[in-house]
């Protein structure tokens, strides 16, 4: 990809994130996500490629914008975009932490098309990459944790969505003297924090959205780290046969390269409000600060950028 590309998808998750701004606390997720999703379309409209959106807001009938096949951009080199415009509604709209808007993009065919499907994923850092398989048992994968990363359980800690679905699971990991951190929403974000050393988290296990797990693809495969997900026929949006229709198999152990097999690859996400991977929107005076990250397979490790845009629409742009 043209590198010149990178800023314009910096730009984008930017405009997104200063977008929905206004709207935190305001206890009105759908409000939310419209302005994040609005705010992402128009930004894409001056960048130099032809874009696809392959992971979006849902398919055409569903989604007046963003949605699966949508084209965007203003032509030139074919561009495979997965889109999460505000991940973590609920959170933006409650005012919590780790509320994010997130891009990522690839050369077309670099990112699998996925339906609105619920996963079954288990994400791990590099130093554990090739270690664990899903189809182990949860203690099995526990402890290759432990021994890939020389720590003990009693001192692992692996992020599991706070949802009923998830008693057992929680049981069982808590069984083997591991900890959990708990989350209200938002896997992504404790799948990129998983390949981040000193983060706090060893690896994420639990069923959430397919369409982040490909998201969480990107990261780690810019990061070195690994998700391995299955696809699970409760809980989805889409039907099962929409979703054959797009290629997807359900018998189907999805590795990184799977969900993410471009060679070249860019994610991107911005802060909306302040989490563990990023500090959200701040205001000074009439100027307002947004704080991202950046990965990509060309780079080493994260990049963060602090923008401040002023009053007058002037935006300036540090790498920190």
């Amino acid at each position: 990809m043209d590198p010149k590309l990178h800023l314009h998808f910096l730009r984008i998750a930017e405009d997104a994130a200063l977008a929905c701004a206004p709207s935190i606390g305001h206890g009105d997720r759908k409000e939310s996500d419209r302005l994040a999703v609005e705010a992402m379309r128009h930004a894409m409209k001056s960048v130099p490629m032809q874009g696809t959106i392959v992971i979006g807001e849902g398919e055409r009938d569903e989604a007046p914008m963003l949605f699966i096949g949508e084209q965007v951009g203003l032509g030139g080199e074919k561009i495979d975009i997965a889109v999460d415009p505000l991940e973590g509604t609920n959170l933006c709209a409650e005012n919590l932490p780790n509320a994010i808007t997130v891009l990522a993009a690839a050369p077309e065919m670099g990112l699998l098309h996925a339906p609105d499907l619920y996963m079954e994923k288990l994400a791990v850092g590099p130093a554990c990459k090739g270690q664990v398989n899903i189809e182990w048992s949860v203690e099995r994968n526990l402890r290759a944790i432990s021994k890939a990363l020389n720590l003990p359980l009693n001192d692992i800690h692996i992020t599991v969505l706070d949802r009923p679905r998830h008693q057992t699971l929680i049981e069982s990991i808590r069984s083997t003297g591991a900890h959990i951190n708990l989350i209200s929403d938002g896997d992504l974000s404790g799948c990129i924090l998983a390949s981040l050393s000193g983060s706090g988290t060893h690896g994420v296990m639990g069923t959430g959205g397919a369409p982040e797990g490909v998201l969480a693809a990107a990261a780690l495969k810019c990061l070195g780290g690994e998700i391995q997900g299955r696809l699970v026929t409760d809980h989805n949006t889409a039907s099962r046969a929409s979703a054959e229709k797009m290629g997807v198999d359900f018998n189907k152990t999805y590795f990184t390269d799977d969900l993410a097999p471009g060679s070249e690859i860019i994610f991107v996400a911005s802060g909306v409000t302040s989490g563990d991977l990023v500090q959200g929107i701040t205001h000074h005076g009439n100027s307002r600060e947004v704080f991202s990250v950046l990965l990509s397979t060309g780079l080493k490790g994260l990049r963060h950028y602090q923008s401040t845009l002023s009053q007058d629409g002037i935006r300036t742009t540090i790498a920190l």
